[in-house]
C-alpha cells in the first residue's frame, strides 16, 4: 500500500474519532513530518480532515470521487479491478487501455477517468465525456474464439442493467446492441474492442459510459431528449464508488459464467432486459444501408433477428439500431 493508502485505512478503522499526531505516527511506523505531507495530500484529494488543537485528526468526509483506494476498499472481487490506473482526464479509456494492454497488463485491470477527451462511441463516433459521468475501461483476456468477443458487449448489458436496476429501482432496460436505457432514454453505452492475432484472441478491452451525476444542461441541445442520466431520473445525486463497487462485482461473476460456457443463460437475462426485441427497428449498417423490421429476438451468436415486411427473418450481427414504435 502506498502510504496515503495507509493513513486512509487508519481513519478508516478509527471512523469519527480524533487521533493525535503521534499516535498516527507511531501506529505507522512513519514519522509526524511524512504523516502531515500526506494529509496535504489527502486534502488536495477533496478529502476533508478536521484537526482539533486538544485531539488531533479526524477524516471528517470522503470525496465522491472514482479514486482507487475507494474502489478497492470494500471491493469483492477475485480479479477484476485489482489493478486500477486513476485519471483525471484522458483522451479515451479504451484507448489507455490498449496501451496497458499490449504492455502485458493483467486481466481484470480497470482504467478510470473522470472526464475523456475524445471518448469513442461505436463506429468511431463521439462519445460525450464530461464530469458526472463514469468513463471506465477493463482489460480481459478471455480463453475464447474471436468470433465470441462480441458477445462480451451483451455480458456487459446484462451486469450494468442488473446493478442499476438493483441500486436505483429505476425502469431499466437494453437496447441491442450496446445501449442501456431508463425509460426510453439512453443513460449508458457500452463498446467491445478486440484484438486477435492469428485466430487467436490476445485481450478485449470493454468500455462503459454511464451518465451518473450529469447535469443535462451539459449535453448539446440535440442529445438531451434521447439521453438522461441517474442524478436526473432521482432527483439526488449517486455515490460512485458503491455504484462502481457493485458493478464490477456483478461482471465478474456473470464473466465467469461466460468463460463457462453459460452464455446461453446470460442470454436469457438479456431478453428479459431487452427493449428491442418485440420493437419494430431499422438497423443502419455500413455504406448506408438501412434493414427495417420487427426485432423478433436475438440468436446465441448475439445477433439481431428481424422478421421483415415480406416475413423473411434477417440476421443482423452489427449496426445502430433504431426504434420506431
Amino acid at each position: 500500500m502506498e502510504l496515503y493508502e495507509l493513513v486512509l485505512d487508519f481513519f478508516y478503522k478509527n471512523k469519527g474519532k480524533y487521533i493525535p499526531l503521534k499516535e498516527i505516527a507511531s501506529n505507522l511506523n512513519i514519522s509526524e513530518s511524512e504523516i502531515i505531507k500526506t494529509l496535504q495530500k489527502l486534502e488536495e484529494q477533496e478529502y476533508k480532515i478536521d484537526f482539533a488543537e486538544d485531539l488531533g485528526y479526524r477524516l471528517e468526509e470522503t470525496p465522491n470521487l472514482l479514486l482507487p483506494y475507494e474502489i478497492k476498499r470494500d471491493l469483492k472481487t477475485d480479479f477484476i479491478g485489482k489493478k486500477i490506473y486513476y485519471f483525471s482526464e484522458v483522451d479515451s479509456t479504451n484507448d489507455v487501455a490498449k496501451e496497458l494492454a499490449e504492455n502485458g497488463a493483467e486481466n481484470g485491470t480497470l482504467v478510470i477517468a473522470q472526464t475523456q477527451r475524445r471518448g469513442k462511441g461505436r463506429d468511431g463516433k463521439k462519445w460525450i465525456s464530461p464530469l458526472g459521468g463514469v468513463w471506465m475501461s477493463i482489460i480481459l483476456r478471455p480463453t475464447i474464439k474471436p468470433e465470441k468477443a462480441p458477445q462480451l458487449t451483451l455480458v456487459t448489458g446484462v451486469a450494468v442493467a442488473e446493478t442499476l436496476k438493483k441500486q436505483t429501482g429505476l425502469n431499466v432496460k437494453i437496447k441491442w446492441p450496446n445501449d442501456i436505457l431508463i425509460d426510453d432514454k439512453k443513460v449508458c453505452g457500452i463498446l467491445t474492442e478486440a484484438h486477435a492475432k492469428y485466430n487467436t484472441l490476445e485481450y478485449v478491452i470493454v468500455g462503459i459510459g454511464i451518465d451518473v451525476n450529469m447535469d443535462m444542461e451539459l449535453f448539446p441541445q440535440e442529445l438531451r431528449r434521447g439521453a438522461t442520466s441517474i442524478k436526473e431520473e432521482l432527483e439526488m445525486e449517486v455515490y460512485y464508488v458503491e455504484l462502481v463497487q457493485r458493478f464490477l462485482e456483478r461482471f465478474e461473476e456473470l464473466y465467469l459464467e461466460f468463460n463457462a460456457d453459460q452464455f446461453p443463460e446470460i442470454l436469457r437475462k438479456w431478453r428479459k432486459y431487452s427493449k428491442t426485441i418485440g420493437s419494430y427497428v431499422e438497423v443502419h449498417k455500413r455504406l448506408g444501408k438501412i434493414v427495417r423490421g420487427e426485432a423478433v429476438g436475438i440468436n446465441k451468436q448475439g445477433a439481431l433477428i428481424l422478421e421483415l415486411d415480406d416475413g423473411t427473418l434477417r440476421k443482423v450481427f452489427s449496426g445502430e439500431c433504431i426504434h420506431l414504435n
